[in-house]
């Protein structure tokens, strides 16, 4: 159903993204499927919350990473954040990510820990890394999620409550950050030059956010 919206814009980057956006999720649900599949030709159990065996639960794993744009399964999410608009931008970094969370809060008992745990410290590495040079708001916002859904990640094998705050608060905290870029159309770091004479209150919002978001 996000297709459509990605393509909105009807550009050759915003076509670009919505495919790379649809390999990337049909390869994760395919991966699903395959677990589920794989589960059920050994125990006859078709619920993915009952999986046993041990390359199913893999598979489930990788699969959760790539839909969250964990590293190193990240790739995907910074270049379709930065090709398609910055609402479209928002809602893949806050509303997309849900369902992929809920799924690993529901079988958090079933993954494992170590393996989690390896995938979350990457991303918060990853992330903080590769914001380092950005420019592009978009990207710079991607690498941000990247980090800030690692903490979440780590969180989830250790207190589940604590991870639900963290979430609570990147969420909040990114869409505040996009909402200030939406009114003054700010695509990169220069763009803040030239708005902070005409918008300091925005501006101010946007410098704070950032701040925050580091």
């Amino acid at each position: 159903a996000i297709l459509p919206l990605l393509t909105k814009t009807h550009t050759p980057r915003a076509t670009e993204s919505a495919v790379k956006y649809f390999l990337t999720q049909a390869a994760a649900s395919a991966m699903l499927l395959a677990a589920s599949t794989m589960n059920a030709l050994h125990t006859g159990q078709w619920d993915i919350t009952q999986l046993t065996t041990q390359p199913a639960i893999t598979m489930l794993t990788l699969a959760l990473m790539m839909k969250l744009g964990l590293a190193p399964l990240h790739a995907w999410l910074p270049e379709v954040m930065q090709g398609t608009s910055t609402k479209m931008a928002l809602l893949i970094a806050t509303w997309q990510k849900l369902a992929p969370f809920a799924l690993l809060f529901m079988l958090s008992h079933l993954v494992h820990i170590p393996t989690i745990l390896s995938f979350a410290l990457l991303s918060t590495l990853i992330g903080g890394w590769g914001g380092l040079n950005q420019t592009q708001l978009r990207k710079l916002m991607a690498f941000s999620s990247i980090a800030h859904l690692g903490w979440v990640t780590s969180m989830v094998t250790l207190n589940k409550h604590l991870a639900l705050a963290i979430l609570g608060l990147y969420i909040s905290m990114t869409t505040t950050m996009f909402s200030t870029m939406m009114p003054t159309n700010m695509k990169s770091l220069k763009d803040t030059a030239t708005i902070w004479p005409t918008l300091p209150p925005m501006m101010l919002t946007t410098l704070l956010t950032l701040i925050s978001l580091g």
